[in-house]
C-alpha cells in the first residue's frame, strides 16, 4: 500500500463517484470519516461506512489504489444489490459519498481519520504527525494496526488523548468484529465516540489495551505460527496440518492456507512485534516464515507461498512438487473385515457405531457384559436418533445394530483383524489392555490406540508386537467429526499404517498422517492457543467474554476458547498442557496457573456446573 502525501495544500479528486458539496456533509447527523490506505482493508472499511450513510473521503497517494477503490466499491455494492442486501437507491448513495484524493490535507474536513497504511511503524508515524497538524482539533485520529504500539504512535503526535486504535478484521464488511484499543493517553471521549460509531456500524466493538495483537490476534498468531514451525520440522504435511485443523476444530481454514491470505510478511511482523513485547518463544517467528518473505513468497498476493497459486492475488490453489500424488505410495494393507473395540464409554461408544454404520462385523467388549450390553444399548439409541432425523432409514439402522455383539471378555477379540482401543486415557490401563490383546488376537491383528497424549510406542512396547501397533486417534463425537489422526511410531510397520488409511477411507473418515509425539497435530496446536487465552484473563488483559467473542467474530472459531475449555473439562485440559510441557520443555507451554487452580478447586467445566462461567445444574 502506498504511503499518502502531505505535501499538497489544496486536495483535489483523483477518482470520484460523488459531487457531493461540501454543504450537503454539513448537513448530516454523521461523521465524516477519512480512509487513509486504500488497499484491501481500507477498501472493506470503506464499504462499510458508505452503505452505513457516512461520507468518506478515501486518501492514497496512488492514482491506480484509488481507482481500484472505486472499482472495488462498485462492483461490491452491484452484487449486494443482486442479492438483495441493499436497494439501488442505497448503492447510488453509498457511491456518491465515496470521494478520493493523493494528500493527507483531504483530511482536514474529516471528523474521523482511520490509517491503514504499511505495517511499519516509520511510515505510520509520519502519517500521523501530519494529520496531527492538518486535522481540526476535536478530530479522533485512528490507527489499525495489529502490531505496532499505538502508544507510541499517539505519543509522537501533539495530541496523545485523541489516537486510538481501531482494528477491523478482513474481509471490513463481512467480519463484526471490531477491536477497539484505548492507551494510557485515549481520553475517554474518543474512546466513546469510536465505540458508538462501531455500534452504528452493526459491528460488535471489543475494549482492549495496547499490546501486539491484542486480542484476536494476540492468540491467533500464536497458533499459526506453531503450525508454521511443524510444517518447517517436517512433522506432518501442509495439506494435513490443514486438513487437521478444520476437520478437528472446525476452522473454516488451515493454519496454512490462512498464512498465505494474510500475507506471509505481515505474519512476521506481527509475531516480530509480540515477540519483542513478550519474550515467549511460542512468538518467535519460526524461520520458515522469514525465509519465506526474504524470498518475495508472501502467499496469494505473490502467487506462492505455503502453497502455490494461479496467479499473484489469486485464491485458487495449483499443484507444485510438494503436491501429494493421486496414488498412495504406502503399498497394500491388510485385509480388515471384523473389527473389536475395546471400552464402554463415549468414544468407544462412536466408533463402534461409525464401523457398524460402514458394514463392518463389529465386537463391542468391556470389563464386564453389563457395562457392554450397555454401550450397545447407547449405540442403538443414537442411531435411532438418526433414523428420526432421517439420516438413517429403519433398515439400515437395524442392520448396523445386527452387525454389532456386545462381550463381557477381551477374549472374544480373538478373530477380528483390527482391535480399536478406547478405554481411560491412562499409560498404565492401557498397556495393561495391550498387554492382554497380545495374549488374546490372532498373529497380524493390527492393534490400534485413540490415546490423545500419550506416547503410542510405549503402549506398543508392551506388546510382543510392536510393528503391530498403530494411533488411530478419533475426535468426538466419533459418528460425526471426520478426521482419525494415523500415529506411527518409529517401529509401525508400513503396511499397517496403510491399514489405518484404508479403514478410515471405508469409514469415510478423512486420515492424516503424524509422528508419535504429544499432542499429534490438533492437539499440539489447539492446546497452547487456549493456554495463552487463559493467560490473558489470568493477566486482566480482557474478560473472558470479550474473548471468546474476539476468536469467534474475528477468527471465524465455531466456539471461544473458555466456551470450547469448559465443553473440554478444564482437567482433561490441564492434563494435555502439562503432557506438551513435559515433552517439548518450553517455558511458554507451562499450563498457566489460573487454570491449575480452577481445577484445584474442582471447577472443571460444564461437568461439574462450573468452570470460566457458571452452568445450571441438571
Amino acid at each position: 500500500m502506498d504511503r499518502p502525501s502531505a505535501s499538497s495544500a489544496s486536495p483535489s479528486p483523483t477518482s470520484s463517484a460523488s459531487s457531493s458539496s461540501s454543504a450537503s456533509r454539513a448537513s448530516s447527523a454523521l461523521p465524516v470519516v477519512a480512509v487513509v490506505g486504500l488497499g484491501t482493508m481500507g477498501t472493506g472499511i470503506t464499504e462499510v461506512l458508505t452503505l452505513a450513510g457516512h461520507e468518506v473521503i478515501g486518501i492514497d497517494v496512488s492514482d491506480e489504489a484509488a481507482r481500484r477503490a472505486v472499482s472495488s466499491l462498485e462492483r461490491s455494492t452491484t452484487r449486494a444489490v443482486e442479492r438483495g442486501r441493499v436497494g439501488a437507491a442505497e448503492r447510488a448513495g453509498a457511491l456518491a459519498r465515496f470521494r478520493t484524493f493523493p494528500d493527507l490535507q483531504a483530511a482536514a474536513e474529516a471528523d474521523l481519520v482511520i490509517e491503514v497504511v504499511d505495517e511499519a511503524y516509520e511510515t505510520k508515524r509520519e502519517v500521523f504527525t501530519a494529520l496531527d497538524r492538518i486535522v481540526r482539533p476535536d478530530a479522533v485520529l485512528a490507527t489499525g494496526t495489529n502490531a505496532l504500539s499505538v502508544t507510541r504512535l499517539a505519543a509522537d503526535t501533539a495530541h496523545p488523548d485523541r489516537v486510538l486504535g481501531l482494528h477491523f478484521f478482513a474481509p471490513a464488511p463481512a467480519m463484526k468484529l471490531v477491536e477497539v484499543v484505548s492507551t494510557v493517553l485515549t481520553s475517554p471521549q474518543a474512546t466513546r465516540t469510536v465505540t458508538d460509531l462501531v455500534v452504528r456500524l452493526g459491528k460488535e466493538p471489543v475494549p482492549v489495551g495496547d499490546r501486539p495483537g491484542f486480542i484476536a490476534d494476540g492468540l491467533l498468531f500464536g497458533y499459526l505460527n506453531q503450525a508454521a514451525a511443524m510444517y518447517e520440522a517436517r512433522y506432518a504435511t501442509r495439506e494435513d496440518i490443514d486438513a487437521a485443523m478444520k476437520l478437528g476444530c472446525g476452522l473454516p481454514m488451515g493454519p496454512l492456507a490462512l498464512l498465505d491470505l494474510i500475507g506471509v510478511d505481515t505474519a512476521t511482523t506481527v509475531l516480530q512485534a509480540m515477540y519483542e513485547a513478550t519474550r515467549d518463544r511460542l512468538h518467535a517467528p519460526a524461520p520458515v516464515l522469514k525465509q519465506l518473505t526474504a524470498a518475495g513468497l508472501l502467499g496469494r498476493k505473490s502467487g506462492r507461498g505455503f502453497y502455490s497459486y494461479e496467479a499473484p492475488g489469486s485464491s485458487v490453489v495449483v499443484p507444485d512438487a510438494e503436491t501429494p500424488g493421486d496414488r498412495d505410495d504406502r503399498g497394500a494393507g491388510r485385509a480388515v473385515r471384523a473389527v473389536g473395540v475395546a471400552g464402554s464409554g463415549t468414544m468407544a461408544t462412536g466408533i463402534a457405531e461409525v464401523f457398524a454404520k460402514a458394514g463392518f462385523d463389529v465386537v463391542l467388549a468391556a470389563r464386564t457384559s453389563e457395562k457392554a450390553d450397555a454401550a450397545v444399548a447407547r449405540l442403538a439409541a443414537s442411531l435411532d436418533r438418526s433414523v428420526k432425523k432421517g439420516r438413517l432409514t429403519q433398515e439400515q439402522r437395524d442392520a448396523a445394530v445386527g452387525r454389532v455383539s456386545p462381550a463381557g471378555s477381551y477374549d472374544a477379540f480373538a478373530d477380528a483383524d483390527l482391535v480399536v482401543e478406547a478405554v481411560a486415557e491412562d499409560l498404565f490401563v492401557k498397556q495393561q489392555l495391550f498387554r492382554m490383546l497380545d495374549k488374546v488376537c490372532k498373529p497380524g491383528a493390527v492393534l490400534a490406540t485413540t490415546t490423545s497424549s500419550l506416547p503410542v510406542v510405549a503402549i506398543a512396547r508392551s506388546t510382543g508386537r510392536p510393528q503391530d501397533v498403530v494411533g488411530m486417534h478419533f475426535f468426538n463425537p466419533a459418528p460425526a467429526m471426520k478426521l482419525v489422526e494415523v500415529v506411527h511410531t518409529v517401529l509401525t510397520g508400513e503396511d499397517v499404517v496403510a491399514t489405518a488409511h484404508e479403514v478410515c477411507a471405508a469409514v469415510r473418515k478423512h486420515p492424516v498422517d503424524c509422528g508419535d509425539r504429544a499432542g499429534f497435530i490438533v492437539n499440539a496446536l489447539l492446546f497452547p492457543y487456549l493456554n495463552n487465552a487463559v493467560k490473558m484473563v489470568q493477566d486482566h488483559y480482557a474478560s473472558v467474554e470479550a474473548i471468546d467473542a474476539a476468536m469467534k467474530l474475528g477468527g471465524g472459531y465455531p466456539m471461544g476458547p473458555f466456551e470450547l475449555l469448559d465443553v473440554v473439562g478444564l482437567d482433561v485440559s490441564l492434563a494435555i498442557e502439562q503432557v506438551l510441557h513435559e515433552e517439548f520443555r518450553d517455558p511458554g507451554l507451562a499450563p498457566a496457573p489460573l487454570l491449575e487452580h480452577l481445577v484445584s478447586a474442582g471447577c472443571l467445566g460444564r461437568k461439574t456446573g462450573r468452570g470460566f462461567r457458571e452452568y445450571a445444574r441438571r
